[in-house]
This record gives C-alpha cells, structure tokens and sequence, in this order.
C-alpha cells in the first residue's frame, strides 16, 4: 500500500538572491511545533553560510501567520525541562532571523499571536496584509508572553508592549505600523507584490554594504553612545575598503549606475 509522505513544515525557494520561507503547517494555524522550530533553525543556518543571498522573506501557507506555540504538543510533555529546551530552541530561532548577515521580512497574513507575534517582532522588516491582526494572548491561557515580550518591547513603547502583555487584545494591521511592530500594510491582493518590490530594492544594493550594515545596526544599539559612534566608525572605515564602496562612490561621482561585485 502506497502512502503519501507528509507534506514539510517549512518550503524554501529561491530566486535572484532573495529565499523565501514558508511556514507549512496550515491546519494548525503555522502553530511552531517543535519539529518547525528546528526546520526553521536548519534553513536558517544554512542561509547564513549562503554568500549570494540578499534577502529573506518569511511566509505561511493558509489563513494564519503564525498561532505561536503548538499548545497541545506542550501540554503533552508537564515538564520544566521540557518547557525550558523548548523556550530556548524558539529563543535561538528568533535570535538566528537577526543574526543572518541580510535583511528578513515577515509577510504577514491572517493572525500573528504569541511567539507568532514574537517571528514578525524578530524580523529586521514587516509588511502586514490590511486584515491581518497581532497578538500577545499567552495571558488568557494563564501564561505570560515573556519570549515574546522581548522582541515585542524591542519594537514598540514600552507602555503599549506592556498593555499587548498583560490584556491580550489584538491590534489590527493600521495600529501595528502606527506602534512600529510592522512597517507598511497593503490589501490582501497586492501584499505579494509590496513585499517583492521591497525585497528587490534591498536585493539592489551592495552585498558587502548591507552585511556591515546590518551587522552593526544590532551591535551598536546594545551600546553607550560614545561606544555606539567609535564602534560605527570602525565599520564604516572597513566598509570604505570595499571594492564596492568604492565602485559606488565612483558611480556617483560618474554619474552612471554602479556595479556591485556581488
């Protein structure tokens, strides 16, 4: 008797440097089981070691972003080493997003809430569909969003990440780019193309530029400000010894389009 293989929990392409990673898990809302997690951490390191890579864009197939935790496969093991393995698996996905040396975009459809909440917050960059609404909703089932409250108060006030916390009430797509959690929202039907045209500006730009950038974006806010500047320019003088700094301030100065070295 023939049987089917199931279907995989994340679905990765590629295309023109940009990869694109779909969540795969519709009937459950993209809940992130531990099986997705460690998918997710997978892709991820594989992605990193990817020298044409440009950009990321993350995804899910169905109605739903991501529901957060698979709540039945936790309550199948009541154990607090289980619970803390678990939480520091979804920890190091979410740090690994950041951690990869070109932009990631969460595209976003349906609802994002708890640790889903948490993957569009660990994205560098999000783009909402108008109906999509985000949540913190752990409170409800007695469980405070705490992994997900770092990024979350990473991107919004303190006061409004607190208020997500502690009521669960979700936010629509207008109020998430107004508290900076995403930064733009499209209807439904152009939401492809608003995250593609965002994906191949990035993708346009020097390599060597945005892996610098990127980098020390994250390090020099976790820094004194004076620290923060010696630091920057630091980078900065090495990005200058880039033959693609120099190409483009040449481009600019010749006044035609410059070429990177990719």
């Amino acid at each position: 008797t023939r049987t089917d293989a199931p279907a995989p929990l994340l679905l990765r392409t590629t295309q023109a440097g940009i990869a694109t990673l779909r969540l795969n898990r519709p009937a459950q809302f993209n809940a992130l089981s531990e099986a997705l997690l460690e998918a997710l951490r997978v892709e991820i390191d594989a992605l990193a070691r990817d020298p044409a890579l440009r950009c990321v864009v993350l995804e899910s197939a169905g109605r739903a972003f991501c529901a957060g935790h698979d709540l039945r496969e936790m309550r199948s093991q009541p154990s607090f080493d289980y619970y803390l393995a678990l939480f520091r698996q979804c920890s190091r996905v979410m740090q690994g997003l950041q951690a990869l040396p070109v932009p990631v975009i969460a595209k976003v459809r349906g609802i994002a809430t708890a640790a889903g909440c948490q993957l569009v917050a660990s994205c560098d960059l999000a783009v909402a569909a108008d109906t999509a609404t985000f949540a913190v909703s752990g409170i409800n089932a007695g469980l405070f969003c705490s992994t997900p409250a770092v990024a979350l108060s990473r991107n919004v006030s303190t006061k409004r990440a607190f208020e997500m916390l502690v009521t669960a009430r979700f936010i629509d797509a207008a109020q998430a780019c107004d508290w900076g959690l995403v930064n733009d929202v499209a209807p439904d039907a152009e939401l492809d193309a608003r995250v593609q045209a965002l994906a191949d500006v990035i993708a346009a730009k020097s390599p060597s530029a945005i892996r610098y950038g990127k980098r020390m974006f994250y390090a020099q806010r976790q820094m004194p400000q004076a620290e923060a500047y010696d630091y920057a320019a630091e980078v900065m003088a090495r990005n200058m010894m880039e033959e693609d700094a120099a190409e483009g301030i040449d481009a600019f100065l010749q006044k035609r389009a410059p070429q990177w070295r990719g």
